[in-house]
């Protein structure tokens, strides 16, 4: 783990593999930490340069994101920080919806996108209400009660005992108060619904294909708005198929790879 200094404290994250591809970027959901990319990083990080931090107020790193848009200009400090003009981002759930808004925030930093298990939209009157309600828990309980109640939803429960406890433990280990902050910031998000038509990189849209959060028919509307995207549906996965089901996700990394390579040298 390395850490750099950011005005509210640190930013932790891994910064693995060559310089020799285009960069990759992997941003986590809530509520994990970058370990949940323990798979892909022993995939990729041979091949080219993996760069896996954890968000403000989530795993090592401090700090209460204030707003919504924090979360991915954090993304562009941590680029900057480690010169790297340009990367494909990767997001999960929480993390594709802060993809999204890299996008919408700095474009030309983005060589390829793959959206996992998440939604473009805002939030509804009572999600809304919802997702304020649930910070408020995680404020008052901690994160053991939450944790217990939606395990089985962020995994199946067929999946591997080991998978399902490290799930379990980074849902436990996260800072409520980051939770919570992170849970009120993504209340207030933007609409990206409208920004899928601008996105002009390689992009893949994957889904488990037993999420119950963000089911696949979520992933057919964000894919057949992005000009170009490819969908892919992991089986036997539910809200986290990059752990769950690692081999159908990583395929689809690699492909979207190869596209994002092969126009960075055009």
């Amino acid at each position: 783990m390395q850490t750099i200094s950011r005005h509210y404290g640190t930013l932790a994250y891994d910064d693995l593999g060559p310089d020799r591809a285009t960069p990759l970027l992997l941003v986590h959901g809530h509520p994990f930490d970058r370990s949940m990319w323990r798979p892909q990083l022993r995939a990729f990080g041979a091949q080219r340069r993996v760069m896996v931090p954890d968000l403000r107020g989530y795993g090592a790193s401090a700090g209460a994101v204030p707003e919504w848009r924090a979360f991915a200009d954090d993304l562009a400090f941590l680029l900057d920080a480690l010169r790297v003009p340009r990367a494909v981002v990767v997001g999960l759930s929480m993390g594709g919806q802060i993809a999204l808004e890299f996008w919408a925030r700095h474009p030309g930093r983005v060589a390829g996108l793959l959206l996992a298990d998440t939604t473009a939209a805002d939030e509804t009157a009572e999600s809304r209400r919802d997702r304020l309600a649930q910070a408020d828990r995680l404020l008052a309980e901690g994160m053991d009660p939450y944790a217990v109640d939606v395990l089985y939803r962020m995994v199946t429960p067929d999946a591997p005992a080991d998978v399902a406890e490290h799930v379990l433990t980074m849902m436990r280990d996260t800072d409520p108060a980051g939770a919570a902050a992170a849970q009120r910031a993504r209340a207030d998000r933007p609409d990206h619904r409208t920004t899928l038509g601008t996105i002009t990189v390689p992009t893949t849209v994957v889904v488990g294909a037993r999420d119950v959060f963000t089911p696949p028919a979520e992933a057919e509307s964000i894919a057949a708005a992005v000009p170009g995207a490819r969908l892919v549906v992991v089986d036997g996965a539910a809200h986290l198929p990059n752990l769950e089901n690692p081999g159908p996700f990583d395929d689809a990394l690699a492909e979207l790879l190869a596209r994002a390579d092969a126009a960075t040298t055009v």
